[in-house]
């Protein structure tokens, strides 16, 4: 099983179509900005930040046969990015979203991943074919595992032996969905990624810090987690600690994909062998410099 890859990452790859505007908005609002056709959905924000941070991420998803689909097998490419084993369907269309920023933050989004979802299990073939590993001989390396994946695929990931062994960095597609997770939640070899509203969710309360969230999902049973709060505070637990930081100020240019760009650095800086506190310091780091739009699409 040849692996020429750093991390795989597993979930939506789609085209983010999103609306930014300098001004604040409301429900209504018509105002002067700008639109734009990127990659994106949460497996690709992912992969193409490990990218930048000088990793090989490599993709197993679901995109059409179609010409979306070609385009975006082209930009991941050129990206550094592997789609040797994306799973490509000669029926379903290639997934989109769609957001509208202004400068109050995201107004709406609406993510259509019904291919993704249509898709299932297809897209884990090459964990299972021997291309990647098998049942019997499991792959061994990191994954990043989004929750755009259907509930029931979810289940079984969590229970899968195909999954035994990969060290899984997991992350909600978005706050509405981010109860999906909750078959993971307990998962030994797994690092949750949420903010505070997402951890709520999954905990059927709210908080008032990323501390007392973290904290909340390890008494659940989570093994590790990483909580953020915006531009207040980020946290990261497990059973015997409890690390809180306050990420650096900045202006706010952009809020789609930030805490996907948070969870690759994170994920980057360890694997690379840097303890806790300073990964968790470099994420927060490298999401403050891309939500201030100094980070490259």
């Amino acid at each position: 099983m040849s692996t020429p890859h750093d991390i795989l990452c597993i979930g939506s790859v789609l085209w983010d179509v999103i609306g930014r505007s300098d001004r604040a908005m409301r429900l209504g609002s018509d105002v002067p900005g700008r639109i734009i056709r990127v990659p994106g959905g949460v497996a690709m924000n992912i992969a193409m930040a490990l990218a930048r941070f000088g990793l090989s991420p490599d993709l197993l998803t679901a995109i059409g046969r179609d010409p979306a689909g070609d385009e975006l097998i082209l930009a991941a490419t050129v990206r550094g990015i592997g789609t040797g084993h994306v799973y490509r369907s000669e029926d379903l269309p290639t997934d989109t979203y769609m957001a509208v920023e202004g400068a109050n933050g995201l107004i709406a989004a609406i993510a259509d991943a019904h291919s993704l979802e249509a898709a299932g299990d297809k897209i884990l073939r090459p964990l299972a074919d021997g291309r990647l590993g098998s049942r019997e001989t499991p792959y061994k390396g990191p994954i990043a595992l989004d929750g755009n994946l259907t509930t029931q695929l979810l289940r079984e990931i969590a229970v899968s032996p195909l999954f035994a062994r990969a060290d899984l960095r997991i992350a909600p597609a978005s706050p509405g969905k981010a109860e999906r997770l909750l078959p993971l939640l307990d998962h030994p070899r797994a690092t949750l990624y949420v903010n505070l509203e997402e951890a709520g969710l999954l905990a059927h309360t709210t908080f008032d810090s990323s501390a007392q969230a973290a904290q909340a999902l390890v008494a659940k049973g989570a093994h590790r987690v990483l909580v953020t709060n915006g531009g207040e505070d980020a946290s990261m637990a497990r059973h015997d600690m409890v690390l809180t930081q306050t990420p650096p100020p900045v202006l706010v240019a952009r809020v789609t994909g930030a805490g996907d760009t948070f969870m690759a650095a994170h994920v980057a800086a360890e694997m690379q062998g840097v303890d806790e506190a300073d990964a968790l310091t470099e994420a927060l780091n490298a999401a403050a410099q891309y939500v201030s739009g100094d980070t490259p699409l």
